[in-house]
């Protein structure tokens, strides 16, 4: 393969990275939350994923935006992108079915499609559309409905994690102006940053009835994995290849996701594919291929 086309390949290749450490993330985050609250955890994670960032845009030279604009509007994209999408996410799963948080999980895409054809940031083409209607219809028929136990219980989860998509979409649809200017490593700094600020005390609050000292070596060791791995790791993945790329494309790759646990739950857990997982997967990828595939010449 030639340097160009592996140089064509790269952006889409960070983004399917992105969904393998969200699906160990997974593994670690149910580990620790057994002896950590959850907002206590999202503490850990921006806190420790902001000073790991800082310390490094510190040791480039490049900490300062390049525009003085730039930062208020950071600060809104830090607000949905990381510590609204955080907290409304935890906070529904806490309140509803893991299988209901993964169906609803599909809207990610459409909303970000959506915000960026009203915002005029990506042309609204049929084929992106067919695309992320085809990928949707494999990780529902992956996932179930029937599984779903969208009842009176779970209503107030259930719209936290319709919120959690929604934020996310916003994110992704309206950041990449603003990450292809700066550079991805900045852009995240500034975005954990301003993160930071709401996050940390919220989670030293949740942390308040913790003894600190019970918690066990290999806890710590999760929780710093978490954030560099799970967190620090994919937001930096995602906005490098968004720079890249159109924000239609970096949000269908969620849908990689479900796939991905799947294939992990097979490996480890013994579990069994079905003629069901196989024609999700070819629906999925099937979809992918039509929202990434250049028709149009002029399209990035």
């Amino acid at each position: 393969m030639s340097p160009q086309r592996k140089q064509e390949f790269a952006p889409y290749l960070a983004l399917i990275a992105v969904q393998f450490c969200f699906g160990t993330g997974v593994v670690a985050g149910k580990v620790v939350l057994r002896v950590i609250p959850a907002v206590g955890l999202v503490g850990f994670r921006i806190g420790i994923t902001t000073l790991a960032l800082i310390v490094f845009q510190a040791l480039r030279g490049r900490f300062w935006l390049k525009e003085k604009g730039d930062y208020p509007r950071l600060a809104v994209l830090s607000f949905f992108g990381v510590t609204l999408n955080q907290l409304f996410f935890i906070g529904g799963l806490s309140l509803t079915k893991a299988s209901n948080a993964a169906l609803i999980a599909v809207t990610i895409p459409i909303f970000a499609m959506a915000v960026g054809a009203i915002a005029g940031i990506e042309k609204l083409r049929m084929i992106k559309v067919i695309g992320i209607l085809l990928a949707a219809a494999g990780v529902i028929l992956l996932i179930d409905p029937r599984n779903a136990s969208f009842s009176s219980e779970t209503t107030q989860g259930d719209l936290l994690i319709v919120a959690n998509s929604l934020c996310y979409g916003i994110y992704v649809a309206l950041s990449k102006t603003v990450v292809t200017r700066n550079g991805a490593f900045r852009s995240m700094m500034w975005v954990f940053i301003f993160s930071a600020f709401i996050c940390i005390p919220l989670g030293v609050y949740s942390m308040s009835s913790v003894d600190l000292s019970a918690l066990e070596p290999k806890t710590w060791l999760l929780v710093g994995y978490i954030a560099i791995g799970v967190t620090a790791a994919p937001y930096l993945l995602t906005a490098w290849a968004l720079a890249r790329v159109n924000p239609s494309t970096v949000a269908v790759y969620i849908y990689l996701y479900p796939l991905i646990g799947f294939l992990l739950a097979v490996a480890f857990l013994g579990e069994q594919i079905d003629i069901r997982f196989i024609l999700a997967t070819f629906l999925i990828f099937g979809g992918v291929y039509l929202v990434t595939k250049k028709f149009v010449p002029s399209e990035t």
